[in-house]
């Protein structure tokens, strides 16, 4: 019944923009089966109440169902599309960001013995599993709120706090419990996942970003490799490419200049990169952005 209802709430609340009145609180409806898109999976928790979502890390294909929840632990430039979905069943999620502050708290409330045993060493960076009575549960609750705002600012942390702690006992919390351990693998990794994203067009030695992230560099490639899927030049590639994207959509006529303002010296190799990435050239995909974008105004108005 829990799942019933949380579709039920899902279509009610769904809005275009994906917010809602409670704060890191995501709704997602898809009317039909989307292209792959490229996105960022940061440190949040999705579950699909209804649809089959997909989506590529590095060589890893992930997909997860209706009563099925993804946790990411670390910024992770991912391939998504629904594939299941339609005008009489729509595609429905839910989606809670996960600050480590938070997850800290918790962690710093509970008795270790009620936790499961920690795994050694960096867990991936996110993983599915099924969700439980007790976690559907808490997610419905929290989103009845929406039909009482005044209620959502006393018990809406409540109920978040509450989550984390169905997180934190279940199948992911290896996941949930490094990421909120500011000395653990996966908190190093995090910390040079950061560095790449905000540095992402200037050349690195690995060596050197190992050292920020406090590790060995054999250490370092083994973690990174495990956490992200991918090699930090993978990784910065990927970030690079996502970001010339949306470059593109707002100034499709420049590819030169974006090839060279995300990093890329040569913009052939930019352009075979984009390529391989994103299925069509930059200037072709340029110009079908563009006429999403317009086709998106007009609906819109």
């Amino acid at each position: 019944m829990s799942l019933d209802e949380l579709r039920a709430l899902l279509a009610r609340h769904a809005r275009p923009d994906l917010s809602t009145d409670i704060d890191a609180v995501r709704i997602f409806r898809a009317d039909r089966p989307s292209p792959p898109t490229p996105t960022t999976y940061g440190q949040v928790l999705a579950l699909v109440a209804q649809g089959t979502k997909r989506f590529a890390l590095g060589d890893r294909l992930y997909e997860y169902h209706a009563g099925q929840y993804v946790v990411a632990s670390v910024d992770l430039p991912v391939t998504a599309q629904f594939i299941r979905a339609d005008p009489r069943e729509p595609a429905l999620g839910f989606g809670l960001d996960l600050p480590p502050a938070a997850v800290a708290e918790v962690l710093l409330a509970a008795d270790p013995g009620d936790l499961p045993e920690l795994d050694p060493g960096a867990p991936a960076g996110l993983a599915v599993s099924a969700a439980s009575a007790e976690l559907l549960d808490a997610v419905v609750r929290l989103l009845r709120l929406l039909d009482s705002p005044r209620d959502i600012p006393m018990l809406a942390p409540l109920i978040k706090r509450e989550i984390i702690w169905r997180l934190l006992t279940g199948e992911q919390s290896s996941i949930l419990r490094q990421f909120g351990l500011p000395d653990s693998s996966l908190s190093h990794i995090a910390r040079a996942v950061q560095w790449i994203r905000d540095h992402y067009a200037l050349p690195f030695r690995v060596e050197e970003v190992a050292q920020r992230a406090g590790m060995s560099v054999s250490a370092f490639h083994r973690n990174f490799q495990a956490v992200t899927s991918m090699s930090p030049i993978q990784y910065q590639k990927q970030i690079r490419l996502q970001h010339a994207r949306l470059l593109l959509a707002a100034h499709p006529g420049d590819i030169a200049g974006i090839s060279r303002q995300v990093g890329y010296e040569s913009p052939a190799q930019f352009s075979r990169d984009y390529r391989r990435q994103f299925g069509h050239p930059p200037r072709r995909d340029a110009v079908r952005l563009g006429a999403n974008v317009r086709t998106g105004a007009s609906r819109d108005g």
